[in-house]
């Protein structure tokens, strides 16, 4: 059973069609990555998965279950956790606050003391765990306003994973890193891979085939091929439509 299936979903803006016909499903333990051109649909089609659009028709199953119709929070609390392609961190906290928030959030502790998180030992236990699993243990105490742009998505995925995600909806994480942060990250996805199922949307190529089990590529809509990045280096439809013919550039 996939983890997230997506069934002739179609959506809409006016005479746009954003997502048109769309299937595609994630399986456990697997990062499926989406591709496309700009004004592909990429993030409309994340937002609905999300919940924060509603598709015109068809279905998305979340293992197994119809959640077509559900809000993004109901889907939050069943695991479907989505980072965003603008940081939404708190900048006025620091990164273990940040953290704090969302281990909180599982644990049933009140927001109103998220700042006194020492006061719980275990609690503070399990944020030094994401914070260490995401290589951010050393800027704990920092201002998260004082941190990099490549910290900041770190921050925002260690607060995904501190949901205890059962699907992971990552948009545009490698969005305006450095190449050194850019490959950090990369190290740390990998670490997730087999444990974390995620749906990855990116255009850094090189972030793609070094990370996806599988890639989708939607274009105008329309899913044109899914395969393994060997495969989908070497389908002619994708290189026309979007790789081009050199297989090395991608447009966001």
């Amino acid at each position: 059973m996939p983890v997230l299936k997506l069934e002739n979903l179609r959506k809409n803006f006016g005479q746009i069609k954003a997502t048109d016909n769309v299937d595609l499903s994630v399986e456990k333990g697997e990062i499926h990555a989406l591709i496309g051109p700009n004004g592909a649909g990429k993030t409309t089609l994340i937002n609905e998965i999300a919940g924060n659009f509603f598709q015109d028709s068809g279905k998305i199953l979340f293992y197994d279950q119809d959640i077509s119709g559900m809000p993004p929070h109901q889907r939050a609390l069943r695991g479907l956790v989505r980072t965003f392609q603008i940081s939404s961190v708190f900048d006025d906290m620091t990164v273990f606050e940040n953290v704090a928030i969302a281990v909180q959030a599982t644990e049933g502790h009140s927001f109103r003391f998220f700042k006194r998180a020492d006061r719980y030992p275990g609690m503070q236990r399990k944020v030094m765990e994401y914070l260490d699993m995401t290589g951010l243990a050393d800027i704990a105490d920092m201002l998260s306003s004082r941190v990099s742009y490549g910290e900041k998505n770190k921050i925002e995925i260690a607060m995904a994973l501190a949901l205890k995600p059962r699907l992971i909806l990552l948009d545009e994480p490698a969005s305006g890193m450095s190449l050194g942060d850019s490959r950090n990250l990369v190290d740390l996805l990998k670490q997730l891979k087999g444990t974390h199922s995620i749906l990855l949307v990116e255009h850094d190529m090189d972030v793609i085939f070094s990370l996806a089990d599988r890639i989708s590529v939607l274009v105008y809509g329309r899913i044109i091929a899914t395969g393994s990045p060997v495969e989908i280096r070497n389908n002619p439809e994708v290189l026309e439509a979007y790789l081009g013919d050199d297989n090395s550039h991608a447009a966001t």
